[in-house]
């Protein structure tokens, strides 16, 4: 009987998940809520908590599944260069292909700055980030795949900064092509 609870509920916080992307946290009622998950309000109070605490849950299961799926994606990749190239060109894909942005980057300027337990998510999401492409950057020094540079830290942080700049880009501009030109371009520098 448990399982079913707690199925229902990730469930539950999948569908809220959607929402607080796509309206943001203040934003999102908890009529918007509680209609898009399918419960009343005490439902939702007593299984989950309140409006804060299933944000909480929200961006914590973006944010473990988006790792988990990095994973996934570049294990198989054997030479360090071309994960880190699939790692951008997939960026970019979610950059220009989700129709609500990155929900972290959307987090961290709305909430972020102001709300420490969603600060702490974020963060680890980004350090997850850096150190998933550090490792691989470092691998590609030692492989001789990257010659630019021997700083790997330097290099790891040149090239996350260039996600966030590009969500704002694209969330302005909705210019696919020039946000795919800039990645060729940065593929390039890394490549030298």
């Amino acid at each position: 009987m448990a399982r079913n609870v707690e199925f229902d509920e990730q469930l539950a916080v999948s569908k809220a998940m959607d929402v607080f992307w796509r309206k943001g946290y203040n934003g999102t009622t908890m009529r918007d809520l509680t209609e898009a998950m399918g419960i009343n309000s005490s439902s939702l109070y007593n299984t989950i908590g309140d409006k804060h605490e299933l944000f909480i849950r929200s961006i914590k299961h973006y944010t473990e599944t988006r790792m988990k799926e990095a994973v996934k994606q570049l294990e198989p990749i054997k030479s360090p260069i071309k994960a880190i190239e699939k790692f951008i060109q997939s960026s970019v894909y979610v950059i220009t292909n989700e129709p609500n942005s990155c929900m972290a980057i959307k987090t961290t300027f709305e909430v972020a700055s102001t709300d420490e337990q969603v600060q702490k998510i974020i963060k680890a999401d980004n350090e997850f980030t850096y150190n998933l492409l550090n490792g691989l950057v470092e691998k590609a020094i030692q492989n001789g795949e990257i010659t630019i540079s021997q700083d790997a830290a330097m290099l790891t942080d040149y090239i996350i900064n260039h996600f966030s700049g590009w969500h704002e880009f694209f969330i302005i501009h909705k210019n696919k092509n020039r946000i795919k030109n800039m990645a060729t371009f940065l593929i390039k520098q890394i490549n030298q």
